[in-house]
């Protein structure tokens, strides 16, 4: 994708979703965007930067002696955002017509005739990035943004589109400059009687770098969590409410719910967003000694949700004496982020033996029938699910940007324990920069081609 056509060409693209629509966008971006534009379509009036005219789509090439409607197929609105005021820092121009997909494919056919190429998978959000618009992590977030599924989700994208995390990063960034600075200035010098850091200087530094990113490396586990959810895996005994309970929590009928026990037999899975938490509830088969073979394989995959799950919720039937099954599953879910439900508590005043053997799990008594204890229930959850992290500005969404901040951390506890050891400037430096260019990682000013173009490969196009 990065190669040396990609800010001399002219790129297009359908930038509206596959299918009909009210409205369609076709995008070029480039130097003769412009041009190829006014021969795309015929303009009642010049183009004007960020101004938008009214223009007919034209079957063929327009005929200005023909007459006003010879050949006109659609009406369209372009609009022209003028280097580098746009985007991509180029020329910009975007054509509005209604969403038909014959009308958008002739635009596109037309425009690479005219010497315009298809653009790859994300290029037009590469480009702004290529051309300064955007750092690595707001480009990233345009794509966060656009397959956000919750509220939660595309304020956090929108948060980070606007910088939050860059911001975050900046004065950490500064420091390290400025240390590197003053101990480039110490070697270069030192023959004209500048003074050199002392060691105690040089791990105050240090020591002042670590904390907030330490912090910012600790929201990546309300971030993850944010951007790509959690499954929650709803366990026990059969008949004991686990169906009725994933009815209350999805808010609709989705499982079978009957009084005869078993009568799940297969994992049944919905995806739901819990204070903007994306969760997917998986309700299982429930756990016994199967007879039949279907019924085996049922709790076999309920025995794999429950591995496989980053919550556990487990319910008990308040109604019934614990069993050896219950009792191996407390113990089994014990250090898991798990929550224990006491249902069926509408028929039941006391559930004094539960409640011993699951003290220390701090069990919700719930009732699937009326409702009782299910805003309790959202709340343990997720409380677990976040950690109890309240959601802050600039979080790390993202494994890479993870790792490039273990990474400046590492370097920079090597280099401070350099320092103590009395090494020499020169190579506490190689550990600063270090440190220096992971941080330049996250925002894409070191990132190597690969990494661009494995990101950008993975957006839309026409994005």
């Amino acid at each position: 994708m990065m190669d040396s056509k990609t800010n001399t060409d002219t790129i297009a693209a359908i930038s509206t979703p596959p299918g009909r629509g009210g409205i369609g966008i076709v995008r070029l971006s480039g130097p003769e965007s412009a041009s190829i534009a006014a021969q795309l379509v015929r303009l009642r009036r010049p183009l004007e930067h960020a101004r938008t005219r009214l223009a007919d789509v034209m079957e063929g090439p327009a005929d200005e002696a023909a007459p006003a409607d010879a050949g006109r197929i659609d009406e369209a609105l372009v609009t022209w955002f003028q280097a580098p005021n746009s985007y991509t820092a180029e020329d910009v121009v975007e054509i509005a017509a209604h969403g038909s997909p014959v009308v958008l494919e002739l635009l596109i056919r037309r425009a690479l005739e005219l010497g315009a190429r298809l653009a790859e998978p994300g290029e037009f959000t590469q480009r702004a990035f290529l051309s300064g618009r955007l750092d690595l992590t707001q480009a990233e977030a345009v794509r966060d943004l656009i397959e956000a599924q919750t509220l939660t989700q595309a304020r956090q994208a929108a948060s980070q589109l606007g910088g939050a995390l860059s911001r975050r990063v900046a004065p950490a960034k500064q420091a390290l400059v400025e240390l590197i600075a003053l101990l480039e200035a110490g070697i270069d010098f030192a023959e004209d009687d500048v003074d050199v850091a002392p060691a105690k200087e040089i791990a105050r530094r240090i020591g002042e770098l670590v904390p907030g990113l330490e912090a910012l490396e600790a929201s990546y586990g309300r971030g993850r969590i944010v951007h790509d959810g959690l499954t929650l895996a709803i366990v026990g005994r059969p008949n004991a409410g686990k169906s009725s309970l994933f009815n209350r929590l999805v808010e609709r009928e989705r499982a079978i719910v009957t009084a005869t026990p078993g009568t799940t037999r297969d994992t049944v899975t919905e995806r739901i967003s819990l204070d903007g938490i994306p969760l997917e509830l998986v309700d299982t088969a429930g756990l016994h000694e199967g007879s039949e073979e279907a019924e085996r394989l049922g709790i076999a995959r309920s025995r794999e949700a429950l591995a496989d799950a980053g919550l556990v919720l487990v319910v008990l039937d308040g109604t019934q004496t614990l069993n050896e099954e219950e009792r191996r599953l407390l113990e089994a879910v014990r250090g898991r982020p798990a929550v224990v439900v006491l249902n069926k508590c509408d028929l039941v005043d006391a559930v004094t033996e539960h409640e011993s053997a699951t003290a220390a799990l701090e069990a919700v008594r719930t009732s699937a029938l009326t409702g009782e204890g299910i805003p309790v229930l959202r709340g343990r959850i997720l409380a677990l699910a976040t950690g109890g992290a309240a959601e802050e500005p600039g979080m790390l969404t993202s494994l890479r940007h993870q790792r490039a901040i273990l990474s400046t951390l590492e370097a920079l506890r090597d280099a401070a324990q350099a320092n103590a050891s009395g090494i020499p400037h020169e190579m506490i430096l190689l550990d600063l920069y270090r440190a220096l260019w992971a941080l330049d990682s996250l925002t894409g000013q070191t990132t190597s081609d690969d990494i661009l173009n494995l990101i950008f490969s993975t957006f839309c196009i026409g994005k």
